[in-house]
């Protein structure tokens, strides 16, 4: 089995699961761009900015938003 750093792994677990349930949806900060450190990096392009939202630099707000 080949090594993977956590970013390619994390990026991998993400792309799977918006792959297989159309109910995952991807919130946090600048992750429509990319994200930190570039995890998310063309997500957008191929799931659509719908499923990858950006969201303010306030913890509070993402929990909102994910809490409903």
């Amino acid at each position: 089995m080949a090594q993977q750093t956590y970013l390619e792994a994390i990026r991998a677990g993400l792309e799977e699961e918006l792959h297989r349930d159309k109910s995952v949806y991807v919130f946090g900060e600048d992750v429509a761009l990319g994200g930190p450190f570039g995890v998310t990096k063309g997500l957008a392009k191929t799931f659509g900015v719908h499923r990858l939202v950006n969201t303010p630099i306030s913890e509070a707000t993402v929990m909102g938003i994910a809490i409903g």
